[in-house]
Formats: structure tokens, C-alpha cells, sequence
């Protein structure tokens, strides 16, 4: 008897116990999630998972000082669980955690490493990442992932913003990426609200943050509902919803004053301003001590970018991420703000 189904008996208390870390080959790995449908456990750094893992994984570092109640809080109970890391040592630590607190697991011998030596399927939804420190000394992760999608990994707190499944020809699998602790909707259009990828991202625990006409199009899903001025704290984030909509004569009917929302996000220090759909309006100059802005750059439904040179100078933050700039020429933006002090990542939105 293999020591995949030795172990596959066990835990329907049909044999033996396994060994005490349940390490399985390649193939004995891709058989027990066929067959006994575990939750996958992908025990690298945030860093390490944004460049590659096993489709479908979660991810959660082993060496949080709180790694086994971290990850039972996203898994679901009662099941087995496959665990894995770079090539082996690490799920092997983390599998004993997660046995101490009663889970039955697999553990991939090798890691990641022998699963894709072996032609077993890799996602890479993330390599487009930037990571930084907050001014208390936290981790914050950036993840564009189309158009207007964002994803930020604040600590341990995965937020993500007008995530989106489909755009044309582009196509995103959030269940391939860790599930959300919080979503943030700015407004209705189909390139910023998708049902389906709240669903994927809000299976376990994931919070949804909207404005009112979003919560009734999703027939009172959300979780809290925001309007301009709102304030709000989640998982140690502050959310404050500002104003977003357009200036231009003719323009406004695209984002009516009063509706949607763009968010201000304070964690541990660092500030945060996701604009949303918006001009450069008025309501900018009272945004104060921004680190980061993401700010939108396609006329006619956001700014050209010549308005977003003066939001940016009104805004005054370290960092400018442009973003949901379709076909839009951004490639001068750098040099435009660089006697402001203004440091431009372009990044691959579109």
C-alpha cells in the first residue's frame, strides 16, 4: 500500500497512523488533492507566492509568530490539509503546527520546486509587485492587477479594490489569489463592480466596503455601505470614503457629483488615496500627508494628463501609481512630475 492511500486511510480511521509529518511525493500530492479535495497551504512569503504557486493555494508565511491560527481562520474546518513551500523544510515545520491543533495534512516533499520539475501547473496571476515598509516598520505589498483592480497586502490583511474577472480579452482568476479580509467597490460601471469576484475573493471571511447603488445592484450584500465622508476602521485599517466624480461639461453624466467613492487608507502610518473614477476636483486639496496615490487617466470618464499632473501637485504625495489609463499615452507623467519631488511608477494596468 502506497503512503498516499495509507494516509488517505488514516484519516478515515480505516489504518495506521501516518508518520507524524504525512510527507508525500509529487504524484502521491496531486492524488490526495484529486481525491480527498484538501485545502492547499502555500507556507512561503507573500514575495515568494506572488511569483508562482500551486493554482488554488492560500497563502500564509510559516513564520508569522502566529502562523496555525492565521491559516485555520481562512481554511475551512474540518478538512484535510496539503501543505508546501519552496522545497519542503518549511511545510514540513508548518505541517507539524497544524497537526498540534488537530488538522490532518499533506506535506510535499521537494516543495514547489519538484512540482514544477515535475510539469505540474503553475499560476503567476502577481510578479508585477512592489513592496514596502510603513513608518511603524509593517509590510505593505502592491498588486496591480488590471485596469482599475488592486490588490494590497497590508501585514497579514489582504484588501482589494474594484477587482474585476474580465475585460476584453484579459481574464483574472481570484480564486487563484489569497481570499480578501476586505473588497472596496468605488462604483457601479462593470469595470469596477464584478460580482463574481467579490464571490471568489469573499468565500471565508471577506468584508465588502460600497457605496449605497452598488449595495442594491448586489441586493444588499454589502457588509458596510459608505458615502462621501464616511469613516470606517477593519482589521486595524482606517477607510475614509472621499469624493469622486467629473468636472468636464458633458463629462458629469459619466460619474455624477455625490455617488461614488474614492478611499483614503491609514495602516500603521502610511497613507494610502485610491482616487476611483474622478477628476481633479476641488475636494483634493483636502487630502493631507498622502504616501501613495493611484490616480486614474483616461478622458472622457477620468482625467487627462494634464489634470492628473495638477492633482498630483495639489495631492503632494511620495509615490503616484497611474492606473485605469486604457489606451492613454502615461509614458511622459515621470518627467512631468519629477521637479515636484513626485516619484511616477508605471506599472502594467492594461
Amino acid at each position: 500500500m502506497n503512503k498516499f492511500f495509507s494516509c488517505l486511510l488514516a484519516m478515515l480511521g480505516l489504518g495506521t497512523a501516518c508518520n507524524t509529518a504525512n510527507t508525500v511525493d509529487v504524484n502521491e500530492f496531486a492524488q490526495a488533492m484529486d481525491t480527498y479535495e484538501p485545502e492547499l497551504l502555500d507556507v512561503r512569503t507573500p514575495e515568494e507566492y506572488a511569483q508562482g504557486h500551486i493554482p488554488g493555494a492560500i497563502n500564509v508565511d510559516v513564520n508569522l509568530d502566529n502562523f496555525a491560527d492565521s491559516a485555520l481562520a481562512l481554511l475551512r474546518p474540518r478538512r484535510p490539509v496539503a501543505v508546501y513551500c519552496r522545497s519542503g523544510r518549511r511545510s514540513a515545520n508548518a505541517a507539524e503546527q497544524l497537526m498540534k491543533k488537530g488538522c490532518r495534512v499533506f506535506n510535499l516533499s521537494g516543495g514547489i520546486q519538484a512540482w514544477e520539475k515535475a510539469g505540474k501547473p503553475i499560476a503567476r496571476p502577481g510578479v508585477d509587485f512592489d513592496t514596502l515598509r510603513t513608518p511603524g516598520g509593517k509590510s505593505v505589498m502592491i498588486f496591480p492587477i488590471m485596469h482599475a483592480s488592486l490588490r494590497l497586502r497590508l501585514g497579514d490583511v489582504e484588501l482589494y479594490v474594484d477587482p474585476v474577472s474580465e475585460l476584453g480579452d484579459r481574464k483574472v482568476d481570484y480564486w487563484c489569489l489569497p481570499p480578501a479580509h476586505l473588497v472596496l467597490v468605488t462604483h457601479e460601471h462593470a469595470d469596477h463592480l464584478d460580482e463574481t469576484a467579490i464571490n471568489d475573493l469573499c468565500y471565508q471571511q471577506g468584508k465588502l466596503i460600497t457605496n449605497a447603488r452598488c449595495d442594491s445592484l448586489l441586493s444588499g450584500r454589502a457588509q458596510k455601505v459608505m458615502a462621501n465622508g464616511d469613516h470606517a476602521a477593519e482589521h486595524g485599517i482606517t477607510i475614509d470614503a472621499v469624493p469622486a466624480y467629473n468636472t468636464t461639461p458633458g463629462h458629469e453624466k459619466y460619474h455624477p457629483k455625490g455617488r461614488d467613492n474614492g478611499f483614503v487608507l491609514t495602516y500603521d502610518g502610511l497613507r494610502i488615496y485610491v482616487a476611483g473614477d474622478t477628476e481633479d476636483i476641488p475636494e483634493m486639496s483636502a487630502l493631507k500627508d498622502i504616501d501613495i496615490a493611484f490616480l486614474p487617466c483616461n478622458q472622457p470618464y477620468t482625467m487627462t494628463v494634464e489634470q492628473l499632473v495638477r492633482a498630483a501637485r495639489v495631492i503632494k504625495p511620495k509615490v503616484v501609481y497611474p492606473y485605469h489609463y486604457s489606451q492613454t499615452d502615461i509614458s511622459q507623467l515621470p518627467a512631468l512630475l519629477q521637479a515636484d519631488g513626485i516619484e511616477v511608477r508605471l506599472r502594467h494596468w492594461e
